[in-house]
């Protein structure tokens, strides 16, 4: 009878072992190039969702990740990695890509052909809301359309009548430029030049000259903390061409103010970030639980909120077919329009689960403060800031 009983036992643990599956899901970001500092915090977090699902019990599924290297700038190396993750690795969702014009190769070349949900936390073209996507395609992060717009009134609050702007060679520059010389003109302001810097240059001397003969109140530099932002900034302190810099999201890391020391102070900008009660949270769970991130890096928040909306959708729907569970993501991330959703914060994805799996309806709201709009993309907040002392000073959310 014994014997039996063990039987009997073990095909009831082979039974549920076959119901559930081990989900592998990407991470595509760019862990070498001009972002590099800012990527190990985004994986970290997105992988620290998948840790807490999996911890609860509450899911259908297990959930691994399969990180790998966007670069950031390379679509061929992105598209690769992305291919890899999909054909060899099988995972089921991709978290990224991050930067706008490796997450447009990949959506196109890879993601859409074997349909496959991305859900990026840092891609933020404008041209990116009007691609063909196919439904599979979302962002966490807002678009640069309204970035523009916040840096416009930051920099007429200040009294600025004239800037120069500079930009990365690259969809993420040329979105941002044109969305924030479109928003200070519009505003009254005067843009004297708008210029493109490649990245990866050991001089930016001549970039900055004809920046300097432009001239403006202030040098607005959109681009990559790890690069070419970096040297236009540093080679404008140089020269005495500009002193105080207008710096978007992606100027945003702890690495600039190290890199460039006390001449950044006084410099002003925007990035990405909530100040929700779920931002809060998720902060205080990475001081106490994983000190491998930190939840107050730009994008980390974003992250976390990604991976969960793709495991939240996945479990919704009872499915791992990326053309099933996409159309749970706005379900997921809105709740019901008549707002009775139970909201969900960070720590509370077991939560989520029994509610899901109860058929009561969840509004996750997450880290960053989730709401998508139009074609899946991030209403957002951002966090104004000042350089004081070499740190990123908070002046007020927008």
């Amino acid at each position: 009878m014994k014997k039996l009983l063990l039987a009997a036992s073990a095909c009831a643990l082979m039974a549920g072992a076959a119901a559930a599956e081990d989900v592998k899901i990407g991470i595509l970001i760019g862990f070498t190039g001009p972002i590099e500092s800012l990527t190990s915090h985004m994986a970290n977090a997105a992988e620290a969702a998948m840790a807490e699902v999996n911890a609860s019990g509450k899911a259908k599924n297990t959930y691994t990740s399969v990180r790998g290297d966007s670069t950031c700038v390379d679509a061929a190396a992105a598209t690769a990695a992305a291919e890899r993750m999909i054909t060899a690795e099988g995972v089921k969702g991709i978290v990224g890509a991050d930067c706008s014009g490796v997450t447009r190769a990949v959506l196109t070349n890879v993601a859409m052909p074997n349909g496959i949900v991305m859900v990026s936390p840092s891609a933020t073209s404008p041209a990116l809301t009007n691609d063909p996507d196919n439904g599979l395609f979302f962002r966490t992060a807002p678009s640069d359309a309204r970035e523009g717009e916040v840096m416009a009134d930051i920099l007429t609050e200040k009294g600025v009548k004239s800037i120069a702007l500079t930009y990365s060679n690259s969809d993420y520059g040329k979105g941002l430029a044109e969305a924030i010389a479109n928003a200070f003109t519009a505003k009254g302001g005067t843009v004297t030049i708008n210029a493109a810097h490649d990245d990866g240059k050991a001089d930016y001397s001549a970039e900055v000259a004809a920046l300097a003969a432009a001239g403006g109140d202030i040098l607005v530099v959109a681009g990559y903390l790890d690069q070419g932002g970096k040297g236009i900034i540093q080679a404008s302190l140089d020269t005495g061409a500009f002193t105080t810099f207008g710096l978007p999201g992606g100027m945003v890391g702890d690495s600039l103010p190290a890199a460039i020391g006390p001449g950044l102070d006084g410099s002003y900008g925007q990035v990405a970030q909530s100040d929700s009660a779920g931002a809060a949270i998720l902060a205080e769970m990475g001081k106490a639980n994983d000190p491998a991130y930190d939840a107050t890096s730009p994008y980390t928040m974003e992250s976390y909120d990604a991976a969960a909306l793709i495991m939240l959708a996945m479990e919704a729907s009872g499915s791992t077919d990326s053309n099933v569970y996409k159309e749970k993501i706005m379900e997921i991330a809105n709740g019901p329009a008549d707002g009775s959703g139970v909201k969900i914060l960070p720590g509370e994805l077991g939560k989520a689960l029994e509610l899901i799996a109860a058929g009561t309806a969840i509004d996750y709201d997450g880290a960053s403060g989730v709401t998508l709009i139009g074609p899946g993309e991030s209403a957002g907040r951002y966090k104004q800031f000042e350089v004081k002392g070499g740190k990123y000073e908070t002046v007020q959310f927008r």
